[in-house]
């Protein structure tokens, strides 16, 4: 992807979640400058990879295939496996019409996909192999806290204001449709560097294209800028 590309999707999504009146924390707009001036008062969100966060999944096509994404808080898996602490996250993610975001799962993330606004989000789901591959079996899953059964492959397809709860090893994919979807993401904690398994998609992170300065630092770029 292009700098500029990110750019503009960044200042578009800015303006998406205000619309929204959803709003984000003050370290969203801090720039390269600001993050060249942070302390160790910062480290929680470098080392927590908290931010933007902007993918088209290695395929090079982000409106066929692509996600935006905001990681406002996330906890440790150190405290995760001791039980105590910051063991959850919070992501808000932007999903436009028939862009879709590809199967994967994870193995110990467990999350809630909630629809807080806009279009409807569709979500395709399938048990997992133990390879790995797209299983046949039904699927159960809990909408709102409502039990489902479904076939292998069905479409779940959530209106604003409902959920989903996605366990480990669920391969799921989404888009939106009728118009852009603001979604929330809640879980346990996450980590995007190891707990995503996708089934065909190229990568988790794209290659950036530097054609013009960085607006503001991705969250996997901060150590370009931040010294502690």
């Amino acid at each position: 992807m292009k700098r500029s590309e990110i750019n503009a999707l960044i200042r578009d999504a800015d303006a998406f979640c205000r619309q929204h009146q959803f709003y984000l924390p003050p370290f969203a707009y801090w720039t390269p400058a600001d993050w060249a001036g942070k302390g160790p008062e910062a480290r929680e969100i470098v080392d927590k990879q908290l931010g933007w966060d902007i993918t088209d999944f290695g395929g090079g096509d982000y409106q066929k295939m692509g996600l935006f994404l905001f990681t406002i808080r996330n906890g440790s898996l150190q405290d995760l496996k001791r039980g105590t602490g910051k063991v959850y996250a919070e992501k808000l993610l932007i999903v436009d019409v028939n862009q879709v975001t590809p199967y994967h799962f994870h193995w110990s993330k467990v999350e809630d996909i909630i629809n807080r606004g806009g279009g409807r989000l569709v979500i395709q789901v399938y048990n997992a192999t133990p390879d790995d591959r797209l299983a046949d079996t039904d699927v159960t899953v809990s909408t709102d806290g409502v039990l489902r059964t479904l076939k292998a492959g069905d479409i779940v397809v959530l209106q604003p204001g409902e959920s989903i709860t996605l366990p480990t090893r669920l391969y799921h994919q989404f888009w939106a449709e009728g118009s852009r979807v603001l979604v929330g993401e809640v879980s346990t904690v996450n980590d995007d560097n190891n707990d995503n398994r996708f089934l065909n998609a190229p990568g988790r992170f794209p290659e950036i294209e530097e054609d013009e300065p960085a607006l503001y630092p991705l969250c996997t770029e901060y150590r370009r800028y931040y010294r502690f």
